[in-house]
């Protein structure tokens, strides 16, 4: 046997008051807690948030890590660092369709270059060797220096005894 019940009963009293109350005054209910003018202007800020930084935002994203492989190469001094990053900016020309491929570049090592070259690192081309320090620069140009002093005059004692021998022989 099935019961069925009705909106007739103890039940349903309190919702038919609400009911009423709202329906009897309707300027009391709203549906925000802000004035009409600040949500307007609220509307108009996070409108203006997504046409604008939005799109500005997602691009700088999408940006950095499409370079992501380049900088890792460059870090572990791949020796095709450069080709990755070509690889990278063709990523960025295709919509991220080749970006996997110069994550994993970055990543491998190259097969033969060590064979054909010697090593499997390379010092980047963007930056220069940084100058030694001039205290460490000193010590190794004194150093010299005492050397061939030493060894002119070692040079000139020689000089001076075959001098003094021919000067007796003749």
């Amino acid at each position: 046997m099935r019961t069925v019940y009705s909106d007739t009963g103890f039940r349903s009293f309190p919702r038919r008051i609400i009911i009423a109350v709202f329906a009897a005054f309707p300027a009391i209910a709203r549906a925000s807690l802000l004035s009409p003018e600040l949500e307007d202007m609220m509307a108009d800020v996070l409108s203006w948030m997504v046409l604008v930084i939005a799109p500005i935002t997602v691009i700088a994203l999408f940006w950095l890590v499409h370079i992501l492989p380049e900088k890792i190469a460059e870090k572990k001094k791949h020796p095709q660092a450069k080709a990755i990053q070509v690889l990278c900016l063709l990523s960025l020309a295709f919509g991220g369709m080749l970006w996997p491929l110069a994550w994993l570049w970055a990543y491998s090592k190259p097969v033969m270059y060590k064979l054909a070259y010697g090593t499997d690192e390379v010092e980047p081309e963007h930056g220069a060797p940084p100058p030694p320090r001039a205290d460490a620069v000193k010590p190794v140009v004194a150093s010299e220096m005492r050397l061939l002093e030493q060894k002119i005059a070692e040079l000139e004692a020689q000089i001076a005894q075959e001098e003094a021998f021919r000067g007796g022989r003749s």
